[in-house]
């Protein structure tokens, strides 16, 4: 099934290669944390692969931890990929391109959500890892854009009469454990946390969604722009159902992040 456009998300993203670095917050948010769980695993990973790297922010974060000493950049969009260290190319995550067991560790930063074939891309990236190799992946959840979500579906209502998909369809947290299952990955964990970003303006926070390449990729979305009216009714109502007394509004972002390694014999049995 097809859900995301991935021509359009290719091309938000290249569009997005020029103005990431004015909206980078939530990456590096991501980015760090999972860092953090990189150096909870006393463990070394000689060769590594960022998923989905954008301009190659996860490996600046890592800096070097996990014992990385060749870190492959791939993303979907050529432009992003560009900006990342090399060696670096431009590989859907669909479609992977590496053989079986090249890596001791694969991660991926908030870019397994624009994914349409989440379980093929799954087994895909278990194919490659080596046996006993970490996966390690955050990606946005369903409460993610909860406010614009609701804002955006009333204003549409109530300006056109009518209601289309505006904001991408996020997985869940206990989806995304099943899933890793599926996948056949050993020792799957998910879990999730909620990042509450403050805007003084709801159309600020659409303006950083397009320049970060979050914009509306789904399918079956609304061709024609967004009339003026429609965006300016759910401004006025995001204010005032979620406005603060300092006329802030806040922005959900659900991040799950994954944690699972590729099979052998030796590794311990989670009790079901």
């Amino acid at each position: 099934m097809s859900v995301f456009n991935r021509s359009v998300v290719r091309l938000h993203r290249n569009r997005a290669a020029a103005t990431i670095n004015d909206c980078d917050f939530l990456l590096n948010e991501a980015g760090d944390r999972l860092a953090d769980r990189l150096d909870d695993i006393r463990r070394r990973f000689p060769k590594a692969l960022d998923l989905g790297c954008h301009d190659g922010r996860l490996g600046r974060c890592l800096r070097g931890r996990g014992g990385i000493e060749t870190l492959v950049h791939c993303d979907l969009s050529p432009e992003m990929a560009r900006l990342a260290a090399p060696p670096c190319l431009a590989a859907d995550e669909e479609f992977l391109p590496f053989a079986e067991g090249t890596f001791d560790l694969i991660m991926s930063c908030l870019s397994l959500h624009w994914v349409n074939d989440l379980p093929g891309a799954l087994i895909q990236t278990r194919r490659i890892l080596k046996p006993d190799g970490l996966f390690l992946a955050s990606m946005l959840g369903g409460r993610t854009l909860k406010e614009l979500r609701q804002a955006l579906a009333e204003a549409e209502i109530y300006v056109e009469g009518g209601l289309s998909p505006r904001i991408s369809p996020f997985a869940e947290v206990k989806d995304a454990g099943d899933l890793l299952r599926r996948a056949g990955f050993a020792l799957p964990v998910a879990d999730s946390d909620a990042v509450t970003v403050y805007y003084s303006d709801p159309l600020k926070l659409m303006a950083d969604l397009r320049a970060m390449g979050e914009g509306n990729a789904v399918i079956e979305r609304r061709k024609t722009l967004s009339r003026r009216a429609t965006l300016i009714e759910a401004a006025k109502r995001y204010r005032e159902m979620f406005g603060d007394r300092d006329g802030r509004v806040p922005a959900t972002f659900e991040i799950i992040t994954l944690t699972a390694w590729a099979p052998t014999p030796s590794q311990q049995k989670l009790n079901r």
